[in-house]
């Protein structure tokens, strides 16, 4: 009985690699379709209390020691108005001296952004200390196209990579009304 089974693969070995090749080619398939993408940030609008229009980019990034950062850039108020860039670390884990300036890097060109953490309401009488905010417009004002930028915070991260993606939705804020 044993020798029909073993001269059944033997007659059909080609059927064998095919249903192989199949169901690999098929699970890579499902994989692709089910996997959540990479990029998925988005500038997302609402209305805010006051009624005013609301905007921003949201992404969590990480730095070159693998540290998750959640990335906010906003704006509040009709185009036009300043754009403001969030990052908020997790409390507990890191405290986020104020004021200190965001270094910015792009290739040849350098920023140091102010920082307006404690211009915030909220932020100011936040006690974990695990958030800060900067005026992101004078890096938009000089930028022209949509380059990966690397962000420094002195004593907090040294290198957080930003993709070229996240930068055109940054570039996008100062004029989207929805």
């Amino acid at each position: 009985m044993s020798s029909a089974g073993n001269s059944a693969s033997h007659r059909w070995p080609g059927l064998f690699m095919l249903k192989r090749a199949l169901a690999c080619f098929f699970a890579a398939v499902v994989l692709l379709l089910l996997s959540p993408s990479l990029a998925q940030a988005q500038v997302l609008t609402n209305e805010s209390d006051e009624s005013s229009l609301f905007v921003r980019s949201f992404e969590t990034l990480r730095d070159l020691e693998y540290h998750s950062w959640q990335v906010v850039a906003y704006r509040q108020g009709p185009p036009g108005e300043p754009v403001v860039l969030r990052i908020v670390g997790y409390p507990g884990k890191v405290r986020l001296n104020h004021p200190t300036a965001l270094l910015v890097h792009a290739g040849r060109r350098d920023w140091a952004l102010d920082d307006i953490t404690m211009a915030s309401p909220q932020l100011s009488k936040d006690g974990r200390e695990a958030a800060a905010e900067f005026d992101l417009n004078p890096l938009l004002d000089d930028l022209t196209n949509n380059r990966p930028l690397r962000l420094q915070l002195a004593g907090v991260f040294t290198e957080l990579p930003v993709p070229p993606y996240v930068v055109g939705e940054w570039r996008s804020l100062p004029q989207a009304s929805q």
